[in-house]
């Protein structure tokens, strides 16, 4: 469509991101993650929503 960006949608129930996800989930349980939402961001290839200032 004009004016707007494509984006790419990543399945997230793909047995290679599910993996992925659990390995950042095993981080928050253990204590060795601090921002849950970026971890999971960076992992999948998805850039914050949320601007912080």
């Amino acid at each position: 469509m004009f004016g707007k960006k494509s984006q790419q949608s990543s399945d997230l129930t793909s047995p290679e991101s599910v993996k992925k996800s659990q390995a950042v989930y095993d981080r928050i349980a253990s204590g060795e993650c601090k921002d849950a939402a970026a971890e999971l961001d960076a992992t999948h290839g998805r850039g914050s929503k949320k601007k912080r200032g």
